[in-house]
């Protein structure tokens, strides 16, 4: 166990391949949502529009060929996440 970078010049290849496939689209309806978007704004003006892991917990689902089929933000709800890989199954 050790840490990996998921952002920048030093990301593990395996994020810049996840990311390139399934960009950031949003926080959603989420009553957090506003507050990530401001404090990340500050940081970055453009941080909307780049596919970078915007927050921990980010999760990408894989199908059984091998596809990233989904992606969701930490505000999504944990059942859509659920429902997603179901379909898939």
């Amino acid at each position: 166990m050790k840490k990996a970078d998921v952002n920048g010049e030093n990301e593990l290849p395996l994020y810049t391949y996840l990311k390139s496939q399934k960009g950031f689209e949003g926080f959603g309806e989420h009553k957090l949502s506003a507050l990530l978007a401001d404090m990340l704004k500050k940081a970055d003006s453009d941080w909307d529009k780049k596919p970078d892991i915007k927050w921990n917990f980010t999760k990408f689902i894989i199908d059984r060929e091998g596809n990233v089929a989904a992606r969701f933000e930490p505000t999504a709800d944990m059942a859509e996440v659920g429902e997603c890989i179901r379909a898939l199954l």
